[in-house]
C-alpha cells in the first residue's frame, strides 16, 4: 500500500522571528538542493494548545494540512495530522517519560505504527545539559517489525535545517512533514 501523497526526500528549513516559528517545506531538486515549494506553515510561540497548518506558500491563502493538539498542556499529548478537508491522516505523541533521557515520539498511520528517537544518546545528553542550539539532531522512527518509517535529520547550523527521508511508502509526505515541524517545536521548548 502506498500513501496518497508520498514523497521519499524532502527538506525543512526554519526562519526565526520574534514571535512564530517559520517552516518552509522543499522537494529536491533535481540537481540537489531545494526544489519546489510544498508547504509553508506558522508556528505560534508560547500557545496553549498547539496547532498548525500548513499552506500552498507564504500568502497562506490555501491550507493544504496541518495538525492540532488533542489536549491543552498535557505532557504526554498526541496530535492528529488531517488533510485539507479535518479529516484525520496520522497521529503522533511525545513520550514524555523515555523523552526525558532521549526524545522520543510515536507516530500511527493507515497500515503502520512505529516509534521515533534521537540516533545519538550522547548528543541528546549534551542536548539537554547545555544551550547548544546548533547541535546536529537526528531521529530514526521505525515500524513494529523494525522497518525504518522516517529519518529526520538536522544539520549544524544556526538555522534550523532537516532532511527528511521517508523510506516507507505507507508515510504520506503530509503526515512526515508534520512531524518534522513538530519535533522541531516541541524540542524547542
Amino acid at each position: 500500500m502506498t500513501a496518497q501523497m508520498h514523497l521519499p526526500q524532502f527538506f525543512v528549513k526554519q526562519k526565526l522571528t520574534m514571535m512564530v516559528n517559520r517552516y518552509e517545506i522543499f522537494a529536491p531538486a533535481p540537481g540537489g538542493g531545494n526544489g519546489e515549494l510544498m508547504a509553508f506553515a506558522e508556528q505560534k510561540r508560547f500557545a496553549f494548545k498547539e496547532q498548525v497548518t500548513f499552506f500552498t506558500d507564504s500568502s497562506r491563502t490555501r491550507p493544504v494540512f496541518g495538525f492540532k493538539a488533542r489536549a491543552v498542556m498535557d505532557l504526554n499529548a498526541g496530535y492528529d495530522v488531517t488533510d485539507e478537508t479535518g479529516a484525520q491522516m496520522g497521529f503522533f505523541r511525545k513520550d514524555f517519560g523515555a523523552s526525558l533521557l532521549r526524545s522520543t515520539f510515536h507516530l500511527e498511520g493507515p497500515g503502520y505504527a512505529g516509534t521515533g528517537q534521537e540516533r545519538n544518546m550522547a548528543i541528546a545528553l549534551i542536548r539537554r545539559f547545555t544551550d547548544f542550539d546548533f547541535l546536529p539532531i537526528h531521529f530514526d522512527y521505525v515500524g513494529s517489525d523494525g522497518a525504518p518509517l522516517i529519518s529526520v535529520s538536522r544539520q549544524m547550523s544556526l538555522g534550523d535545517r532537516y532532511t527528511v527521508d521517508v523510506p516507507d511508502p505507507r508515510v504520506d509526505f503530509r503526515v512526515a512533514a508534520a512531524v518534522a515541524v513538530a519535533m522541531d517545536a516541541l524540542m524547542s521548548r
